[in-house]
């Protein structure tokens, strides 16, 4: 299938960086953003899909302003692939924007669902440099914190922290000392996007909670508020 010069898409959006960043270059490659998909697995350890602080994914869409679908699955990796079907079954739209990384098992597995759908996968982020891209989101205003984390040398110190320079600088030291990812892609972090240029309103985090547990963290964010931007 041919690519539309300029496409009606949808998002496939998790609410954390990835999908913020892929969803933010779509829109800047002249692609409408028609609507956000959010795939709820009930179980936690889905392989294809982001579990953190879905409830907030809500909140998200209202500070994009862009109309939201929410699909409940059970977690399982057939029933994350009928949820997703079901999601962008007859949506009005060319094809979907991916925050894809480097993952071949969520890559082959989004394919094919969106394959039987005759519907275009663009991966702006796909098979590209790990350090371009995390310079490439920072600078270009995404702003994001690490709501989970699951790999050694990163301890619960790590939990809300913003996803910056300065996080940059320590988490290529934790690469070289213990070969993680410093985007997260082996499951060593999660994020949660808090703005971006594509937000209308910035979010606030109003309340959460930190779980850590043998070496493995979360923030559990309960409650967020829309927060006006302002001009410089």
């Amino acid at each position: 299938m041919n690519i539309i010069l300029s496409m009606r898409l949808a998002a496939l959006y998790s609410g954390g960086k990835d999908s913020t960043f892929a969803t933010y270059l779509a829109h800047q490659m002249g692609h409408e953003i028609s609507l956000l998909v959010n795939i709820v697995p009930m179980d936690k350890a889905s392989w294809i899909f982001h579990t953190p602080n879905l409830s907030i994914v809500p909140k998200m869409a209202e500070a994009m302003d862009i109309p939201l679908i929410s699909v409940v699955s059970d977690g399982t990796e057939e029933g994350d692939m009928d949820a997703l079907k079901d999601a962008l079954e007859g949506l009005d739209i060319d094809g979907v924007v991916v925050g894809a990384l480097w993952s071949d098992y969520q890559w082959d597995r989004m394919n094919r669902v969106l394959g039987e759908l005759d519907l275009i996968m663009l991966a702006p982020l796909w098979r590209k440099d790990q350090d371009m891209v995390y310079d490439e989101m920072v600078s270009a205003g995404i702003d994001a914190i690490i709501v989970g984390v699951f790999a050694e040398g990163l301890d619960e110190g790590w939990l809300g922290r913003h996803i910056d320079n300065a996080s940059k600088d320590e988490l290529k030291i934790l690469r070289s000392r213990y070969g993680i990812s410093i985007m997260g892609e082996g499951g060593e972090y999660e994020s949660m996007t808090l703005d971006s240029p594509m937000f209308k309103k910035r979010l606030v985090i109003n309340s959460s909670n930190k779980n850590v547990k043998k070496g493995v963290g979360t923030l559990d964010v309960t409650d967020v508020i829309l927060e006006d931007k302002t001009s410089e």
